[in-house]
């Protein structure tokens, strides 16, 4: 599937076994049509890291009490919030199924699990962290600077922010993006794990310069 280079570039991560890599996107439909390994044992596994590296986040991340941090952990790791990180990232158009139209948003959440599964497999915790860090709020602060540069625009009646990749850096299977967002002539970069995290982190300082420059 060459079409996967791409989606790599999207998840900020080149899989040294391109086996893995189809099995993530392969739906058990299409498997069953072409007698391939599907990606349902790769959201087995992925479940359950994914639980892991949530919760270890969240534990790191302050002094919750136990309960808080459950009910926390259940609504990060649930359907919607991952089949939005997927959708965002457009990776749901990569996924291999007998018929596309009838792939639900159960499938698309599970493609985020066998992703994580997937990584980890292929790269270690290290880069599966990474993968769930760039997506999800771990600190219990769900915040779209994207989002919020826009909106901040569009009050304004001004053109949508423009996203420029500059660089790629870092080893092959974890690789580094740098992005400059830019906007009313003025301009910020970002990093990150993949180029939707580099994009949010040059989202905000854009937004900070802006708000900064005109008084809010």
């Amino acid at each position: 599937m060459p079409e996967l280079h791409e989606a790599e570039q999207k998840l900020g991560y080149t899989f040294r076994d391109r086996q893995l890599l189809e099995a993530c996107f392969t739906h058990s439909s299409y498997a069953a049509q072409h007698g391939c390994q599907s990606n349902e044992r790769l959201e087995f596994l992925g479940d359950a890291l994914l639980g892991f590296i949530v919760a270890e986040e969240l534990y790191r991340g302050g002094e919750a009490p136990e309960g808080e941090m459950t009910r926390a952990r259940i609504r990060m790791v649930s359907a919607p919030p991952l089949a939005a990180a997927i959708r965002a990232d457009g990776l749901e158009r990569f996924l291999r199924a007998a018929d596309i139209r009838n792939v639900g948003e159960k499938a698309v959440s599970s493609l985020f699990e066998a992703l994580v599964a997937g990584i980890y497999l292929d790269g270690g915790i290290a880069p599966a962290r990474a993968f769930v860090q760039a997506r999800l709020s771990l600190a219990g602060e769900d915040v779209n600077h994207k989002g919020k540069l826009q909106e901040w625009l569009q009050a304004r009646h001004l053109p949508r922010a423009e996203y420029i990749p500059l660089a790629q850096t870092g080893e092959p299977h974890a690789p580094r993006f740098t992005v400059r967002a830019q906007a009313c002539g003025e301009s910020a970069e970002g990093e990150g794990g993949s180029l939707r995290a580099a994009q949010q982190a040059a989202a905000k300082e854009l937004l900070f310069r802006l708000e900064e420059r005109t008084g809010g």
